[in-house]
C-alpha cells in the first residue's frame, strides 16, 4: 500500500474513535440543574431518536404567546425499560413536564419526568437521572 492510503485510513480511524466521544454531552455541560422547570402544554411531536428522543411541547405563557419547547428525553432503549413506546405521547396530548433549562437556549429543556392529563407520572429517562445514580 502506498503511504497516502494508509495515512488517509488512519485518519478514517482516527476520527471514528473520535466522533462518538464528541457527540454526546453531559448533563451539566448544556442543562443547569439550578434552573427548574414546569412546562404544560400540548404535545407536537415526540421524535424518536438517538442519542436522545425529542418531546415537542407547545405551552402559553402569562401574556397569552405561545411557546414552542424542545425538551430532551432520554434514549429511545432507556424509554422503552421505562415502558414508553415510539406512539406513547400523540399529538394534541396534554402533559407538565418537569425538568432543568438548558445554559444557552431559552426554550430549551431537560425532562425529569412528564405527567399526563390523567395523572399518570413517567419518568423521561434523561441524563440528569443517571448522573445522580
Amino acid at each position: 500500500m502506498n503511504s497516502r492510503v494508509l495515512v488517509l485510513l488512519a485518519g478514517c480511524g482516527l476520527f471514528a474513535r473520535i466522533a462518538p466521544a464528541t457527540a454526546h454531552h453531559s448533563f451539566a455541560a448544556e442543562y443547569d440543574r439550578d434552573r427548574p422547570i414546569t412546562i404544560t402544554g400540548e404535545v407536537t411531536l415526540l421524535e424518536w431518536t438517538n442519542p436522545h428522543a425529542r418531546l415537542y411541547i407547545d405551552s402559553v405563557d402569562e401574556s397569552g404567546e405561545t411557546i414552542h419547547w424542545d425538551l430532551e428525553l432520554g434514549p429511545p432503549n432507556g424509554l422503552m425499560r421505562l415502558g414508553w413506546r415510539r406512539d406513547s405521547l400523540q399529538p394534541g396530548t396534554e402533559v407538565t413536564v418537569e425538568g432543568f433549562r438548558s445554559r444557552t437556549e431559552p426554550f430549551v429543556a431537560n425532562a425529569r419526568t412528564v405527567k399526563l392529563s390523567d395523572g399518570r407520572q413517567v419518568f423521561a429517562g434523561s441524563s440528569f437521572e443517571i448522573e445522580e445514580e
